[in-house]
This record gives structure tokens, C-alpha cells and sequence, in this order.
């Protein structure tokens, strides 16, 4: 799965699931303000991830992560030591 991949699947799920604008989802966006995420919010971003991607996520991984361009860098890494 490429780079352009990854970011469509994620940008799906975020507007279906986390009802975000498509407009909204750029990389350099914040990634907790611009989904509105409290902490009931992760888990159920956690759950979104392992169903579409197939692998385990701590919660303290998103400590790194402030925009959304880090989440889909975290979610293109981890894809890479899954294959």
C-alpha cells in the first residue's frame, strides 16, 4: 500500500467515522483539534486503525503525534514492519 493510499483509507474512516470535513483533513492540521478528540475519542480512533490496518496500537504512540501528517507517517511505518 502506498503513501496515497494510506492517506485516502485514513481520510475515509475519519470522515465517516469521526464525521470530519474532507476539507480539513491537510496534513499540517492538528491532529487532536481538527478531529475533536477527547480521551473516549482515541480509543475509538485506536479500534478504527487496527480494523482498516491490521495491527496493534498503544496509546502512547500518539503522544508523538500533533498533526495529521504524523498520524499518517506513525500509520505508514508501522504498515512497513507489518509486510
Amino acid at each position: 500500500m502506498n503513501r496515497q493510499e494510506i492517506e485516502s483509507r485514513i481520510n475515509d474512516f475519519l470522515e465517516e467515522d469521526f464525521e470530519v470535513s474532507p476539507e480539513s483533513l491537510l496534513a499540517e492540521a492538528p491532529l487532536k483539534e481538527t478531529l475533536d478528540l477527547d480521551s473516549l475519542d482515541y480509543i475509538d480512533l485506536v479500534v478504527a486503525i487496527e480494523q482498516h490496518f491490521g495491527f496493534k496500537v498503544k496509546p502512547e504512540d500518539f503522544q508523538t503525534m500533533h498533526t495529521l501528517g504524523d498520524f499518517y507517517d506513525y500509520v505508514e511505518g508501522r504498515l512497513e514492519l507489518v509486510s
